[in-house]
């Protein structure tokens, strides 16, 4: 059995004893992190390795940021989201290799800031993982694309009033991209063995949001066909959310059976 996890942690300095307690717990194969928020030789790797953990990191101080940590052997394919540049450069997306297995960590722009730009950039970030993800899918490569979206695909993957429908989260043209997604052929995990009920993986810091439940489903691993196959479970770890001084997102935790990396 493989366990993936991807959790946006909203600052790894803040957040460096909630991961370590968690791998420590829960044994992930993979934890992909995002919006670690600091530039990559700051990024405590030293801990995490020994925890067990082997890290690549694509950071950028203060914003953003992304990084992987995993007790397998890996090969990084990717340190940024082909056909997706900005100026200046964003660190939004990373991509290992393991076993046979591709994992790419993603951090989607959220698409409300920066205007009519900013959400432009939203969809030309999800154009291009369209098309990486096609052209892994036509090499006939095993992968999951896991991280934070920033879309809520459907109505029922947030809480009422939780979002205005301009929100950039929920607009048409958002969900329509992530339904492209699925349309070649990915599958949503959580929503493979949920297909209904309301599961968040992030509560927003005001307005009480924790305390009634006002949550989003942001986080999502889209898996290849033959990933698929293997799924056996998917659920956002709620709990990480009402300890301490926590991230306002939770890990999403996928487990698949053996041989999805052999």
């Amino acid at each position: 059995m493989m366990k993936l996890v991807t959790w946006n942690v909203n600052s790894i300095r803040q957040r460096c004893d909630h991961v370590l307690d968690y791998l420590t717990r829960e044994q992930p194969d993979v934890l992909a992190l995002q919006e670690i928020k600091c530039a990559t030789d700051i990024f405590p790797a030293d801990t995490f390795t020994q925890a067990g953990y082997d890290c690549t990191v694509v950071g950028q101080k203060s914003y953003n940021g992304v990084a992987i940590l995993s007790r397998q052997p890996f090969e990084v394919t990717h340190t940024g989201l082909p056909g997706w540049e900005t100026d200046p450069p964003q660190a939004r997306y990373v991509e290992i290799g393991t076993g046979r297995l591709v994992v790419g960590n993603l951090y989607l722009p959220n698409g409300n800031s920066g205007g009519s730009a900013g959400y432009d950039s939203k969809l030309a970030f999800m154009e291009a993982l369209a098309l990486h993800a096609r052209s892994m899918l036509e090499a006939g490569q095993d992968f999951v694309l896991m991280g934070d979206y920033n879309v809520c695909p459907t109505d029922e993957d947030y809480a009422a009033g939780a979002l205005p429908p301009t929100d950039a989260l929920v607009r048409p043209e958002s969900r329509a991209a992530f339904r492209r997604l699925l349309w070649l052929g990915l599958t949503d995990a959580l929503r493979a063995l949920h297909p209904t009920g309301r599961f968040y993986t992030f509560w927003d810091y005001q307005a009480a949001a924790w305390q009634r439940n006002s949550g989003l489903r942001i986080d999502h691993a889209l898996l290849s066909p033959r990933v698929a196959e293997r799924l056996l479970t998917a659920l956002p770890a709620r709990d990480e959310r009402g300890k301490a001084q926590p991230s306002d997102h939770v890990p999403l935790a996928i487990t698949l059976a053996a041989g999805a990396a052999a």
